[in-house]
Protein backbone atom coordinates (compact mmCIF):
# COMPACT_ATOMS: atom_id res chain seq x y z
CA UNK A 1 0.00 0.00 0.00
CA UNK A 2 1.25 3.45 -0.87
CA UNK A 3 2.54 5.57 1.99
CA UNK A 4 1.25 9.14 1.65
CA UNK A 5 3.30 11.77 3.49
CA UNK A 6 1.63 15.15 4.00
CA UNK A 7 4.04 18.05 3.56
CA UNK A 8 1.46 20.55 4.74
CA UNK A 9 1.01 18.88 8.11
CA UNK A 10 4.65 18.99 9.15
CA UNK A 11 6.64 21.90 10.54
CA UNK A 12 9.91 20.13 9.80
CA UNK A 13 10.07 18.32 6.43
CA UNK A 14 13.50 16.80 7.04
CA UNK A 15 12.16 13.36 7.93
CA UNK A 16 10.04 13.30 4.78
CA UNK A 17 13.02 14.43 2.72
CA UNK A 18 15.30 11.75 4.17
CA UNK A 19 12.74 8.98 3.64
CA UNK A 20 12.17 10.09 0.06
CA UNK A 21 15.90 10.28 -0.66
CA UNK A 22 16.35 6.78 0.76
CA UNK A 23 13.56 5.43 -1.45
CA UNK A 24 15.07 7.03 -4.55
CA UNK A 25 18.58 5.77 -3.78
CA UNK A 26 17.19 2.27 -3.24
CA UNK A 27 15.69 2.34 -6.72
CA UNK A 28 12.04 3.05 -5.95
CA UNK A 29 9.71 5.27 -7.94
CA UNK A 30 8.03 7.98 -5.86
CA UNK A 31 5.26 10.50 -6.49
CA UNK A 32 6.12 14.18 -6.00
CA UNK A 33 4.46 17.58 -6.34
CA UNK A 34 6.02 20.27 -8.50
CA UNK A 35 4.85 23.82 -8.97
CA UNK A 36 2.90 22.68 -12.05
CA UNK A 37 1.74 19.05 -11.72
CA UNK A 38 2.28 15.90 -9.70
CA UNK A 39 4.91 13.64 -11.26
CA UNK A 40 6.62 10.31 -10.81
CA UNK A 41 10.35 10.50 -10.05
CA UNK A 42 13.26 8.09 -10.27
CA UNK A 43 17.00 8.30 -9.69
CA UNK A 44 18.60 8.99 -13.07
CA UNK A 45 21.49 6.63 -12.27
CA UNK A 46 19.19 3.67 -11.62
CA UNK A 47 18.24 1.99 -14.91
CA UNK A 48 15.69 -0.35 -13.32
CA UNK A 49 13.91 2.48 -11.53
CA UNK A 50 13.64 4.60 -14.69
CA UNK A 51 12.37 1.59 -16.66
CA UNK A 52 9.78 0.82 -13.97
CA UNK A 53 8.61 4.43 -13.99
CA UNK A 54 8.18 4.35 -17.77
CA UNK A 55 5.86 1.34 -17.45
CA UNK A 56 3.82 3.00 -14.72
CA UNK A 57 3.12 6.13 -16.75
CA UNK A 58 1.59 4.30 -19.74
CA UNK A 59 2.93 7.22 -21.73
CA UNK A 60 5.11 7.53 -24.81
CA UNK A 61 6.50 10.86 -23.69
CA UNK A 62 10.21 10.84 -22.85
CA UNK A 63 11.22 11.45 -19.26
CA UNK A 64 12.23 14.95 -18.15
CA UNK A 65 15.57 15.52 -16.44
CA UNK A 66 15.18 17.46 -13.19
CA UNK A 67 18.37 19.39 -12.42
CA UNK A 68 19.59 20.72 -9.09
CA UNK A 69 19.94 24.39 -10.05
CA UNK A 70 20.56 26.89 -12.83
CA UNK A 71 24.30 26.58 -12.20
CA UNK A 72 24.14 22.78 -12.46
CA UNK A 73 22.26 23.12 -15.74
CA UNK A 74 25.46 24.38 -17.34
CA UNK A 75 27.00 20.91 -16.98
CA UNK A 76 24.14 19.42 -18.99
CA UNK A 77 23.42 22.16 -21.52
CA UNK A 78 27.16 22.77 -22.05
CA UNK A 79 26.73 26.17 -23.61
CA UNK A 80 24.13 24.73 -25.97
CA UNK A 81 23.26 28.20 -27.25
CA UNK A 82 22.94 31.76 -26.07
CA UNK A 83 19.20 31.36 -26.25
CA UNK A 84 19.18 28.29 -23.99
CA UNK A 85 21.40 30.10 -21.51
CA UNK A 86 19.14 33.14 -21.61
CA UNK A 87 15.96 31.19 -20.90
CA UNK A 88 17.56 29.11 -18.16
CA UNK A 89 18.70 32.27 -16.36
CA UNK A 90 15.34 33.99 -16.69
CA UNK A 91 12.87 31.14 -16.19
CA UNK A 92 14.58 28.66 -13.85
CA UNK A 93 13.68 27.64 -11.25
CA UNK A 94 10.22 27.69 -12.73
CA UNK A 95 7.57 26.02 -14.90
CA UNK A 96 9.59 25.88 -18.12
CA UNK A 97 10.81 22.71 -19.84
CA UNK A 98 13.66 23.19 -22.31
CA UNK A 99 14.00 20.65 -25.11
CA UNK A 100 17.51 20.73 -26.57
CA UNK A 101 19.80 18.39 -28.47
CA UNK A 102 22.18 16.38 -26.31
CA UNK A 103 24.99 16.12 -28.85
CA UNK A 104 27.89 17.44 -26.79
CA UNK A 105 30.22 14.72 -25.52
CA UNK A 106 31.04 16.93 -22.53
CA UNK A 107 27.42 17.04 -21.37
CA UNK A 108 26.82 15.32 -18.04
CA UNK A 109 23.81 13.69 -19.69
CA UNK A 110 26.26 11.44 -21.52
CA UNK A 111 27.39 10.02 -18.16
CA UNK A 112 23.94 8.62 -17.40
CA UNK A 113 23.33 4.91 -18.14
CA UNK A 114 22.72 4.21 -21.82
CA UNK A 115 19.20 2.90 -21.25
CA UNK A 116 18.32 6.04 -19.28
CA UNK A 117 19.64 8.22 -22.09
CA UNK A 118 17.36 6.38 -24.48
CA UNK A 119 14.32 6.94 -22.27
CA UNK A 120 14.92 10.68 -21.90
CA UNK A 121 15.66 11.25 -25.57
CA UNK A 122 12.48 11.81 -27.57
CA UNK A 123 11.72 10.89 -31.15
CA UNK A 124 12.88 14.38 -32.07
CA UNK A 125 16.32 13.48 -30.60
CA UNK A 126 15.95 16.18 -27.95
CA UNK A 127 16.29 15.91 -24.18
CA UNK A 128 13.88 17.79 -21.89
CA UNK A 129 15.33 19.59 -18.86
CA UNK A 130 13.78 21.37 -15.88
CA UNK A 131 14.81 23.15 -12.71
CA UNK A 132 11.68 22.75 -10.61
CA UNK A 133 10.54 25.59 -8.38
CA UNK A 134 9.27 23.56 -5.43
CA UNK A 135 10.72 23.22 -1.95
CA UNK A 136 10.66 19.42 -1.90
CA UNK A 137 12.66 19.10 -5.13
CA UNK A 138 15.13 21.67 -3.85
CA UNK A 139 15.65 19.65 -0.66
CA UNK A 140 15.92 16.31 -2.46
CA UNK A 141 18.55 17.50 -4.90
CA UNK A 142 20.81 18.56 -2.02
CA UNK A 143 21.20 14.92 -1.01
CA UNK A 144 21.33 13.28 -4.43
CA UNK A 145 24.47 12.99 -6.52
CA UNK A 146 22.56 12.68 -9.78
CA UNK A 147 19.52 14.34 -11.34
CA UNK A 148 16.06 12.86 -11.23
CA UNK A 149 14.01 11.68 -14.17
CA UNK A 150 10.43 12.90 -13.97
CA UNK A 151 7.40 11.50 -15.80
CA UNK A 152 3.72 12.39 -16.01
CA UNK A 153 1.61 10.22 -13.73
CA UNK A 154 -0.89 9.54 -16.52
CA UNK A 155 -1.33 8.25 -20.05
CA UNK A 156 -0.73 10.45 -23.09
CA UNK A 157 -4.43 11.20 -23.60
CA UNK A 158 -5.00 12.20 -19.98
CA UNK A 159 -4.49 15.51 -18.21
CA UNK A 160 -1.49 15.37 -15.85
CA UNK A 161 -2.64 15.42 -12.21
CA UNK A 162 -2.46 18.62 -10.18
CA UNK A 163 -3.80 17.13 -6.92
CA UNK A 164 -3.21 13.95 -4.97
CA UNK A 165 -6.70 12.68 -5.72
CA UNK A 166 -6.11 13.06 -9.44
CA UNK A 167 -3.32 10.48 -9.50
CA UNK A 168 -4.65 7.21 -10.86
CA UNK A 169 -5.21 4.49 -8.25
CA UNK A 170 -3.45 1.97 -10.45
CA UNK A 171 -0.25 3.97 -10.18
CA UNK A 172 -0.57 4.80 -6.49
CA UNK A 173 -0.74 1.11 -5.60
CA UNK A 174 2.56 0.42 -7.29
CA UNK A 175 4.75 3.07 -5.70
CA UNK A 176 5.86 3.02 -2.07
CA UNK A 177 5.80 6.74 -1.41
CA UNK A 178 3.66 9.68 -2.43
CA UNK A 179 4.18 13.22 -1.13
CA UNK A 180 1.10 15.36 -0.70
CA UNK A 181 1.42 19.16 -0.82
CA UNK A 182 -2.16 20.00 -1.76
CA UNK A 183 -3.12 21.39 -5.18
CA UNK A 184 -0.13 22.54 -7.23
CA UNK A 185 0.64 26.24 -7.41
CA UNK A 186 -0.27 26.69 -11.08
CA UNK A 187 -2.59 23.78 -11.74
CA UNK A 188 -1.44 23.33 -15.33
CA UNK A 189 1.49 21.77 -17.20
CA UNK A 190 4.84 23.45 -17.73
CA UNK A 191 5.47 25.37 -20.90
CA UNK A 192 7.78 23.40 -23.22
CA UNK A 193 10.12 25.18 -25.62
CA UNK A 194 12.32 23.55 -28.25
CA UNK A 195 15.65 25.25 -28.94
CA UNK A 196 17.76 24.50 -32.00
CA UNK A 197 20.60 26.98 -32.34
CA UNK A 198 19.11 30.46 -32.17
CA UNK A 199 15.62 29.27 -33.12
CA UNK A 200 12.91 28.56 -30.58
CA UNK A 201 9.51 26.95 -31.00
CA UNK A 202 6.69 26.57 -28.52
CA UNK A 203 5.96 22.85 -28.26
CA UNK A 204 3.42 23.24 -25.47
CA UNK A 205 1.84 26.35 -24.03
CA UNK A 206 1.42 25.86 -20.31
CA UNK A 207 1.99 28.06 -17.28
CA UNK A 208 4.04 30.56 -19.31
CA UNK A 209 1.92 31.86 -22.16
CA UNK A 210 3.26 32.61 -25.63
CA UNK A 211 3.15 36.38 -25.09
CA UNK A 212 5.39 36.02 -22.03
CA UNK A 213 7.76 33.67 -23.87
CA UNK A 214 8.09 36.25 -26.63
CA UNK A 215 9.49 38.60 -23.99
CA UNK A 216 11.70 36.05 -22.22
CA UNK A 217 13.56 35.12 -25.42
CA UNK A 218 14.51 38.69 -26.26
CA UNK A 219 18.16 39.60 -25.74
CA UNK A 220 18.71 42.54 -23.41
CA UNK A 221 21.61 44.93 -24.09
CA UNK A 222 22.47 47.45 -21.38
CA UNK A 223 24.55 50.60 -21.97
CA UNK A 224 26.25 51.96 -18.87
CA UNK A 225 27.93 55.22 -17.90
CA UNK A 226 28.18 57.13 -14.61
CA UNK A 227 25.01 59.16 -14.11
CA UNK A 228 22.88 57.80 -16.98
CA UNK A 229 22.16 61.29 -18.30
CA UNK A 230 24.68 61.80 -21.12
CA UNK A 231 26.58 58.95 -22.79
CA UNK A 232 24.48 55.88 -22.02
CA UNK A 233 21.12 57.53 -22.91
CA UNK A 234 22.55 58.55 -26.27
CA UNK A 235 23.96 55.04 -26.73
CA UNK A 236 20.59 53.49 -25.84
CA UNK A 237 18.75 55.63 -28.38
CA UNK A 238 21.34 55.10 -31.11
CA UNK A 239 21.46 51.33 -30.58
CA UNK A 240 17.70 51.05 -30.71
CA UNK A 241 17.72 52.81 -34.09
CA UNK A 242 20.58 50.67 -35.43
CA UNK A 243 18.72 47.52 -34.41
CA UNK A 244 15.54 48.74 -36.06
CA UNK A 245 17.50 49.13 -39.29
CA UNK A 246 19.26 45.75 -38.93
CA UNK A 247 16.42 43.44 -37.90
CA UNK A 248 13.14 42.67 -39.63
CA UNK A 249 11.40 42.29 -36.26
CA UNK A 250 11.42 45.80 -34.83
CA UNK A 251 10.97 44.77 -31.20
CA UNK A 252 13.32 41.77 -31.20
CA UNK A 253 15.82 43.21 -28.69
CA UNK A 254 15.39 45.16 -25.45
CA UNK A 255 17.80 48.04 -25.02
CA UNK A 256 18.31 49.65 -21.61
CA UNK A 257 20.72 52.15 -20.11
CA UNK A 258 21.87 52.67 -16.54
CA UNK A 259 24.56 54.39 -14.48
CA UNK A 260 26.94 53.03 -11.86
CA UNK A 261 26.33 56.18 -9.78
CA UNK A 262 22.89 57.12 -11.05
CA UNK A 263 19.75 57.91 -9.16
CA UNK A 264 16.19 57.36 -10.29
CA UNK A 265 14.29 59.73 -12.52
CA UNK A 266 16.76 62.29 -13.88
CA UNK A 267 16.27 63.43 -17.44
CA UNK A 268 18.88 63.40 -20.19
CA UNK A 269 21.28 66.33 -20.52
CA UNK A 270 19.88 69.11 -22.77
CA UNK A 271 22.89 68.75 -25.09
CA UNK A 272 22.21 65.01 -25.47
CA UNK A 273 18.56 65.71 -26.27
CA UNK A 274 19.59 68.27 -28.88
CA UNK A 275 22.13 65.99 -30.55
CA UNK A 276 19.71 63.08 -30.73
CA UNK A 277 16.98 65.38 -32.00
CA UNK A 278 19.26 66.35 -34.85
CA UNK A 279 19.28 62.66 -35.85
CA UNK A 280 15.50 62.43 -35.67
CA UNK A 281 15.63 60.55 -32.35
CA UNK A 282 13.66 61.52 -29.24
CA UNK A 283 15.44 61.50 -25.90
CA UNK A 284 13.05 63.80 -24.05
CA UNK A 285 11.32 60.98 -22.17
CA UNK A 286 14.52 59.49 -20.71
CA UNK A 287 14.54 58.68 -16.99
CA UNK A 288 17.78 57.64 -15.32
CA UNK A 289 18.22 54.41 -13.39
CA UNK A 290 21.03 52.85 -11.34
CA UNK A 291 22.81 49.70 -12.44
CA UNK A 292 21.40 47.33 -9.82
CA UNK A 293 20.18 43.78 -9.29
CA UNK A 294 17.06 44.36 -11.39
CA UNK A 295 19.26 45.15 -14.39
CA UNK A 296 21.68 42.30 -13.69
CA UNK A 297 18.86 39.74 -13.71
CA UNK A 298 17.92 40.50 -17.32
CA UNK A 299 21.18 41.65 -18.94
CA UNK A 300 22.65 39.49 -21.70
CA UNK A 301 25.28 42.01 -22.78
CA UNK A 302 26.51 45.04 -20.84
CA UNK A 303 28.56 47.67 -22.66
CA UNK A 304 30.27 50.27 -20.50
CA UNK A 305 31.57 53.66 -21.54
CA UNK A 306 34.87 53.20 -19.68
CA UNK A 307 37.08 50.55 -18.16
CA UNK A 308 36.32 52.06 -14.76
CA UNK A 309 32.62 51.40 -15.22
CA UNK A 310 33.34 47.79 -16.15
CA UNK A 311 35.58 47.34 -13.09
CA UNK A 312 32.92 48.84 -10.81
CA UNK A 313 30.25 46.47 -12.14
CA UNK A 314 32.44 43.37 -11.82
CA UNK A 315 33.40 44.37 -8.27
CA UNK A 316 29.75 44.19 -7.31
CA UNK A 317 28.64 41.41 -9.68
CA UNK A 318 31.60 39.12 -10.46
CA UNK A 319 29.36 36.53 -12.10
CA UNK A 320 28.86 38.96 -14.98
CA UNK A 321 32.46 38.61 -16.14
CA UNK A 322 31.45 37.02 -19.44
CA UNK A 323 28.72 39.56 -20.16
CA UNK A 324 30.35 42.93 -19.40
CA UNK A 325 32.63 44.69 -21.90
CA UNK A 326 33.71 48.20 -22.76
CA UNK A 327 31.80 49.77 -25.63
CA UNK A 328 35.07 50.52 -27.35
CA UNK A 329 36.21 47.28 -28.94
CA UNK A 330 39.85 48.15 -28.23
CA UNK A 331 39.14 48.43 -24.49
CA UNK A 332 39.49 52.21 -24.37
CA UNK A 333 37.18 54.83 -22.89
CA UNK A 334 34.40 57.03 -24.26
CA UNK A 335 35.14 60.41 -22.66
CA UNK A 336 32.44 62.07 -20.57
CA UNK A 337 30.98 65.16 -22.29
CA UNK A 338 29.09 66.37 -19.20
CA UNK A 339 29.12 70.16 -18.99
CA UNK A 340 30.63 70.50 -22.46
CA UNK A 341 29.25 72.09 -25.62
CA UNK A 342 26.82 70.55 -28.09
CA UNK A 343 29.75 70.04 -30.46
CA UNK A 344 31.50 67.83 -27.90
CA UNK A 345 28.29 65.83 -27.46
CA UNK A 346 28.03 65.42 -31.23
CA UNK A 347 31.58 64.07 -31.37
CA UNK A 348 30.82 61.72 -28.48
CA UNK A 349 27.65 60.47 -30.21
CA UNK A 350 29.57 59.80 -33.42
CA UNK A 351 32.14 57.73 -31.52
CA UNK A 352 29.39 55.81 -29.72
CA UNK A 353 27.54 55.07 -32.96
CA UNK A 354 30.72 53.83 -34.63
CA UNK A 355 31.47 51.45 -31.76
CA UNK A 356 27.87 50.20 -31.60
CA UNK A 357 28.01 49.37 -35.31
CA UNK A 358 31.14 47.29 -34.70
CA UNK A 359 29.40 45.43 -31.87
CA UNK A 360 26.38 44.59 -34.01
CA UNK A 361 28.67 43.20 -36.70
CA UNK A 362 30.54 41.15 -34.10
CA UNK A 363 27.55 39.66 -32.26
CA UNK A 364 26.51 37.30 -35.03
CA UNK A 365 23.14 35.77 -35.81
CA UNK A 366 23.18 33.43 -32.80
CA UNK A 367 22.64 36.40 -30.48
CA UNK A 368 19.27 37.16 -32.05
CA UNK A 369 16.54 34.47 -31.61
CA UNK A 370 14.23 33.56 -34.45
CA UNK A 371 10.76 32.03 -34.56
CA UNK A 372 7.28 33.07 -35.51
CA UNK A 373 7.16 35.32 -32.44
CA UNK A 374 7.01 38.58 -34.39
CA UNK A 375 3.95 37.36 -36.30
CA UNK A 376 2.35 36.18 -33.06
CA UNK A 377 2.90 39.57 -31.42
CA UNK A 378 1.05 41.20 -34.30
CA UNK A 379 -2.03 39.00 -33.89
Amino acid sequence: MVNVLDLQQTDDPRDIVHRTVQALVEGHVVGLPTEATYVLAANALNEQAVARMAKLTQSCRPGVVSLRSVDAAGDYLCGHSRLADRLSRRCWPGPLTLAVACDDEKSATRRLPESVQQRICGEDHLVRYRVVDHRILSHLHRYLSAPLVLADACADDETPPTTIDAIAESIRKEIPLLLDDGPTRYGVETTCVRIVGNRWDLLREGVIERAAMNQFVKPVIVLVCTGNTCRSPMAETLLRELLRQKLDCEDAVRVLSAGVAAGHGSGAAPQAIEVMGGKGLDLTGHSSRPFDESVVQVADLVLTMTRGHRDAILAGFPDLHDRVFTLRRDGGDISDPVGMSVEVYESCAQQIESELTKWLDALGDDFFPTSDSCDQDAN
